[in-house]
């Protein structure tokens, strides 16, 4: 499998598969595929990982995509404006990302849900209780909010992120939570109480965007619809909102 990554804030990522390589991903991420690509949908290790990927906010059933042809063609894109990225794993080595971070796989990759077992980081660490585990021996996409920063942090050495900013971490690093010192920080400082903390060894890769932040940054300008203009359609009078805001513009 060959791969490019193409495009800006709404990249893609484009395949070209020999004849009998296939590809994992989540229903509703592909594309556009060369008519020698075959679909099979899947629950792709049973009952308990649907149960796994309903905690994990992803599609219950996964996609397999499986090339007749050399140099056959498949593209997936990302749900949200941001980045796509390509971790490579070798020897059955595990990443935990954020939920619905996973796009797409290529190889002996698995899918599975990763608890955090430390009451305060499923509080108050931005990520939950429940994120996704990625195991084994290929190559897998995920999806970034924004623009992305990745680190390598040396044993016992630690990073403290602003919450939601967390993408992936290899296994082998730690998720905790501190408090922000000082009350006139905590109240005045608007970086909220708590601070996720990673320990190292390991990689650990951040976003520059992440989604309820740019939700929460763009909610305060969209237009009230009142009583009269609301056609009891959500997604028509969300819509009209945002055409009325960029037309005043």
């Amino acid at each position: 499998m060959e791969y490019e990554i193409l495009g800006g804030s709404f990249p893609i990522v484009e395949c070209t598969l020999k004849s009998g390589e296939s590809m994992i991903t989540q229903s509703g991420s592909m594309a556009y595929m060369d008519p020698t690509i075959t679909m099979e949908t899947s629950s792709n290790g049973g009952f308990g990982k649907v149960v796994g990927r309903l905690f994990t906010k992803e599609n219950l059933f996964q996609n397999i995509y499986t090339s007749t042809k050399d140099g056959s063609k498949i593209a997936f894109g990302t749900c949200v404006p941001g980045s796509i990225l390509a971790i490579k794993l070798t020897g059955g080595n595990s990443i935990i990302c954020q939920k619905s971070a996973f796009l797409a796989s290529y190889g002996n990759v698995e899918l599975s849900t990763f608890f955090n077992k430390k009451i305060g980081v499923g509080l108050f660490g931005g990520e939950g209780f429940i994120m996704q585990k990625i195991t084994g021996e290929g190559t897998v996409f995920i999806e970034i909010d924004g623009s992305y920063k990745e680190f390598v942090l040396e044993a016992n050495q630690q990073m403290i992120l602003s919450t939601g900013y967390l993408v992936s971490m290899d296994e082998t690093c730690q998720i905790d939570v501190q408090t922000v010192k000082g009350l006139k920080n905590i109240f005045l400082g608007g970086e909220g109480i708590f601070n996720t903390v990673i320990t190292g060894p390991g990689r650990v890769t951040l976003q520059t965007m992440p989604l309820a932040k740019l939700a929460n940054s763009i909610y305060p300008f969209l237009p009230i619809p009142t009583s009269s203009s609301k056609t009891g359609n959500d997604a028509v009078d969300a819509a009209t909102s945002i055409f009325k805001l960029i037309n005043k513009k």
